[in-house]
């Protein structure tokens, strides 16, 4: 069986994350009004599949550029810990049928696989709380310097939450050392200590809630310029970091490269839930990169997917269609297809590295 990829012989030919990796449960909570600190709210239990940061970037690369544990024709290899339990088998079982290589997940026997307790409202937005005594817990700088043989200027680095970030730190450190790509995101709590962690970025990816916390001020669609400056002006003094990458939900998403700004709205899409939606504009991204495409493309091709933004965004509103925060059905020729429903048909250079290929 034939599928597409996005394929490039002289691009990147790896991806190597390090973040959590676990489960939880979904509940969607009754009611619109955002849930009070000390308030008790009826929700509801749902049958959704939830998975951490680490595993819905690395699927999404791993469907899109077609990893096996063979390396060829691209190698995504994930760097962490899961518990001796249940939960910890099916994720590995999970990534492992879509060509992940799981050989530097480590198994703790002492420690359950990272759970989360994710919220959503009636409209789809939401958050999560995840635990801190987990098997991710246990991730430490020796894990990720198992793995620097893998680091080199073919291979794409990325730190991911969920874990602590001595380790991420590590990864990036040995990152830059190898000439490798680096890409990295950091919740909001994290943001103040990782200061020092910016300048070995070479992607910064943030949601709109930690975009603020940087530009010490709100997004404001309707007039974008000042909290983009004030943002741009942060992440200098910290970094600088060559490129921005900012999620914001209904409004799309924004992206920075050589200090110039670009929007892409967000596709139309029946909202299903929205978690997820987020990791899933960054691994395409990434799995865009990682096939020499920018993430912004030169010029003007309106209702065109070029670059990695666009391709980014296609992805996400396909994503929040699903109630999983990885969406089941969501390969190269599915997000094409989306994307041409909405009037957006693949072009240069995008159009250039995908090709058909074995499942």
């Amino acid at each position: 069986m034939s599928v597409r990829r996005l394929l490039r012989a002289s691009a990147y030919r790896r991806l190597v994350g390090v973040g959590g990796i676990g489960t939880g449960i979904f509940l969607t909570v009754e009611g619109e009004r955002t849930l009070g600190r000390n308030e008790s709210r009826a929700a509801r239990l749902l049958d959704v599949r939830d998975y951490c940061k680490l595993h819905i970037v690395a699927h999404h690369v791993a469907i899109l550029c077609g990893a096996s544990p063979s390396r060829e024709p691209f190698h995504v290899v994930p760097i962490g810990a899961v518990g001796a339990d249940e939960a910890g088998r099916r994720l590995l079982a999970e990534m492992a049928a879509v060509g992940i290589d799981t050989a530097h997940v480590r198994e703790v026997s002492d420690r359950p696989t990272l759970f989360s307790v994710c919220f959503q409202y009636p409209d789809g937005s939401g958050g999560n709380l995840t635990t801190v005594d987990s098997a991710a817990a246990t991730l430490t700088e020796a894990d990720v310097e198992r793995a620097a043989d893998m680091l080199d200027p073919r291979t794409i680095a990325v730190a991911m939450p969920e874990v602590d970030l001595a380790p991420r730190r590590r990864l990036l450190e040995l990152a830059a050392g190898a000439g490798a790509f680096r890409a990295g995101s950091f919740t909001s709590a994290e943001l103040a200590e990782a200061d020092g962690l910016l300048g070995l970025l070479d992607l910064l990816a943030l949601n709109e809630d930690e975009a603020a916390v940087l530009a010490g001020r709100r997004l404001d669609p309707a007039d974008p310029t000042p909290f983009l400056e004030a943002l741009g002006r942060a992440v200098a003094d910290a970094g600088p970091v060559p490129r921005l990458l900012v999620t914001a939900g209904a409004h799309g998403a924004f992206a920075c490269e050589r200090s110039a700004w670009a929007h892409r709205p967000a596709l139309p899409a029946p909202v299903r839930s929205t978690a997820g939606a987020g990791d899933a504009l960054l691994g395409a991204v990434l799995a865009a990169l990682a096939a020499d495409v920018p993430l912004l493309a030169t010029g003007d091709a309106p209702a065109a997917l070029r670059s990695g933004l666009d391709l980014g965004v296609a992805l996400a509103a396909l994503a929040v269609t699903s109630p999983h925060t990885i969406h089941p059905e969501a390969d190269l020729d599915a997000v094409l297809a989306f994307a041409r429903e909405a009037g957006l048909a693949p072009a240069p250079p995008l159009s250039e590295v995908i090709r058909a290929s074995d499942a």
